[in-house]
């Protein structure tokens, strides 16, 4: 038998076809979904199954019959809640805008996955990501953006860790989108045909603030006031969980032309508002950093940088501020920098690294 991997398997056609394409390359694969919901009716509810709903068991279950493979359920429910739940709430009461996806990558689905299936006699765990993982001459580990810009997702895996990395396949790295799900039409999987999970998993319905109220309960945010940067009250808001820098809609505030929302004040319930221009930004500081083709940032240098999952990207200098904080400075201003989110850097196809944006 090859070298045993243990796919997360997520009942999309993504993970679906990884598990095929390395059962077919000759290793002993194994097929794992990670059970990370915590209320079994709220997920009952769940239509879409989300990333790790109850249909994602019945739907993983199914393609491992289909591939003749092992398949198992591990329960993840505290890791999930403690280092991806929990912090979701906390960050919006802090003001900021989390990544969910970015948490549940490095502490979940990495962290505690990779620690469960090396203890079981694994090698490799491998997931349905686009992304490529390869040795540099220089002997690290680093990301390597995927076949098909279109769906590449290394922006949500900067974080990982070089032992994580050394231990990572991602073959769907290799495909576009419309190959993978052919494969998947050839094999007869079952769910060749299932639509893409849009939404976080642990909210279906979208309705972030109304989960972060229940979540929060006596800790919820109460109403304020909505002022401009000379401070000058012009409204009152619902609570600041309602809102992320950049947005736009649901503001409620009648001043005859569009405006933002520029910052949000948790120490003074206040939220910012100003024009168009005034979200724009040409430098910002980030923190939490990891670094993936370089061991550390010694120097400064410049990189492509994304500050969001659906960012193009754009040229900056990164410079070192201190052991902890990074300074990136852009060629062109760059729009809605939100504290909480990553920015990650690059050069060329691949992750130099990244970090939270302060």
């Amino acid at each position: 038998m090859g070298q045993k991997v243990v796919v997360g398997m997520s009942g999309g056609v993504d993970s679906s076809v990884a598990a095929y394409l390395l059962k077919k390359q000759g290793y002993d694969v194994v097929g794992v979904t990670m059970q990370i919901w915590q209320d079994e009716e709220e997920a009952a509810k769940e239509e879409s199954g989300g990333c790790c709903g109850l249909s994602a068991v019945d739907d993983a279950r199914r393609v491992a019959e289909a591939l003749d493979i092992p398949y198992y359920v591990m329960n993840f429910k505290k890791e999930f809640k403690e280092n991806v739940m929990d912090y979701f709430v906390e960050e919006y009461l802090q003001g900021r805008t989390p990544n969910p996806c970015i948490a549940c990558n490095r502490y979940v689905k990495w962290k505690s996955l990779l620690q469960r299936s090396l203890a079981i006699g694994a090698d490799y765990i491998a997931t349905g990501h686009y992304a490529r993982v390869d040795q540099l001459p220089n002997g690290r580990y680093a990301l390597r953006m995927s076949a098909t810009a279109a769906k590449d997702q290394t922006y949500a895996l900067y974080n990982l860790t070089q032992y994580q990395l050394a231990h990572t396949m991602m073959p769907v790295g290799e495909y576009t989108k419309d190959e993978i799900r052919k494969l998947a039409e050839e094999m007869q999987l079952p769910v060749a045909h299932k639509p893409d999970s849009q939404e976080i998993c642990f909210i279906p319905d979208n309705d972030y603030a109304g989960f972060i109220d229940d979540a929060a309960k006596e800790r919820v945010p109460k109403p304020g006031n909505f002022v401009t940067v000379d401070g000058e009250v012009i409204g009152r808001h619902k609570g600041i969980t309602h809102y992320t820098v950049g947005q736009r809609k649901g503001l409620n505030l009648a001043l005859g032309h569009p405006v933002f929302v520029t910052e949000i004040r948790p120490d003074t319930n206040e939220v910012v508002i100003g024009e168009n221009e005034d979200v724009f930004s040409t430098v910002l500081t980030c923190t939490n950093l990891n670094f993936m083709s370089i061991e550390d940032l010694t120097e400064s240098r410049k990189v492509l940088a994304k500050i969001r999952y659906s960012h193009r990207g754009e040229l900056c200098l990164i410079e070192r501020v201190d052991a902890t904080t990074v300074k990136c400075t852009f060629d062109k201003p760059v729009r809605a920098v939100t504290p909480g989110q990553a920015v990650v850097f690059y050069e060329g196809e691949y992750v130099l690294g990244g970090g939270t944006i302060l």
